[in-house]
């Protein structure tokens, strides 16, 4: 690895805390960076992130200082466990994001995830629940939080947009992330919003409903109401998906709490399967005037944190399954599987899933030296 590039690996990490009250036997960008590489290629544990350094030390050693040997699994457990995860997650995201530049204006999806195997029933520690923001277009990890045991998503959401950049970007979040409060803070931010709104918006969500309700009467005559309609066939199903928006009308209750206020969207999904017909219909309420092919992009985008981010997290990282508990241990290891993840979906010099690629990264150091670099 060229020694301008391995430096600046080194350099991204310097102001992370060190969490021990003595100067260290390892270096901490020792620990951490042993930590990203064996995650990318396949560590879901300490025990095997150990076995990687040792088993990788010849690689290692070309930009790091592996004189005082490689840590045992006990001692990457206790310093992740320590280390703030606020503060590991920066390091990561300016290290991804120097390699990555992330597309300005693009849909940035808010969700929560529970590692379920993370609840320490002998410490009476509960599962974690995490908040985490997903560029879509970078497949980037631009952040996330957890949310603490007496609180939950509404709180935890506004923690989570004041570390991250948005501006100019539009903001997907559930019927759980509609707050006044969070519409706010996405609008302080210079972005931009598309909320669904359901029961715990009850006067909003009913007079959204009854607003379009009463305007398919008669197939929007009375209305300037944006249209968009996708067919899809495919795994055995046939779905039509069919978006609809147009500016907030005065008949919507309570609009004037939310700032920026601007149009009110519709999404219907139409779905056949063996035969059998359902329909789902959700509203949406958008901080701007988006065409309504936009605002269905918008909206399937927002799934893409399910599908790209936490789906591959559970399958191929074994995320759900992980036992890692101690300390700040599993919010740790979480951002070091959600960095995996963002720099091996970044890489395109093989045309292989994840779980492949993170099997060619253990075998051919070349590759992995790609993804690190990111190129």
């Amino acid at each position: 690895m060229p020694s301008h590039q391995s430096a600046s690996i080194v350099e991204h990490f310097a102001d992370l805390t060190d969490p021990r009250r003595r100067e260290g036997t390892y270096p901490l960008v020792n620990i951490v960076v042993i930590g990203v590489c064996s995650v990318i290629c396949g560590a879901d544990d300490f025990v095997a992130m150990a076995e990687f350094g040792r088993s990788k030390r010849k690689f290692l050693e070309q930009f790091l200082d592996l004189s005082a040997g490689i840590p045992s699994h006990d001692r990457f457990n206790a310093i992740f466990a320590a280390i703030k995860p606020a503060e590991f997650e920066k390091c990561l995201l300016n290290w991804i994001t120097a390699l990555h530049q992330v597309t300005a204006g693009q849909v940035v999806a808010i969700d929560g995830k529970t590692l379920r195997r993370s609840y320490d029933k002998a410490g009476s520690k509960s599962a974690i629940h995490m908040v985490s923001a997903w560029a879509t277009a970078n497949h980037i990890s631009l952040g996330q939080t957890v949310v603490h045991e007496k609180s939950n998503e509404i709180t935890a959401i506004p923690e989570l947009l004041k570390i991250i950049e948005l501006s100019g970007c539009l903001v997907t979040i559930d019927a759980m992330g509609c707050q006044v409060k969070i519409a706010q803070s996405i609008v302080d931010a210079d972005a931009d919003y598309v909320l669904a709104v359901k029961g715990n918006q009850k006067s909003l969500h009913n007079s959204i409903c009854r607003y379009f309700k009463d305007h398919q009467s008669d197939d929007f005559a009375r209305v300037d109401m944006k249209r968009h309609r996708t067919d899809e066939r495919g795994h055995g199903r046939e779905e039509t998906r069919q978006y609809f928006t147009c500016d907030v009308a005065e008949q919507i209750v309570d609009q004037e709490r939310w700032p920026k206020l601007t149009a009110i969207g519709m999404a219907v999904n139409e779905t056949v399967r063996d035969g059998k017909p359902t329909r789902e219909t959700r509203y949406y309420i958008l901080s701007q005037a988006l065409t309504a092919r936009r605002f269905g992009e918008a909206v399937r985008d927002h799934w893409a944190i399910e599908n790209r981010c936490h789906w591959q997290l559970d399958v191929t990282f074994q995320e759900d399954q992980s036992r890692i508990r101690k300390g700040h241990a599993d919010a740790n290891f979480s951002v070091l599987r959600r960095t995996a993840l963002s720099m091996l979906k970044n890489n395109h010099s093989r045309r292989v899933g994840i779980k492949n690629k993170r099997m060619i990264a253990a075998l051919d150091e070349n590759y992995l030296t790609e993804v690190l670099l990111g190129k």
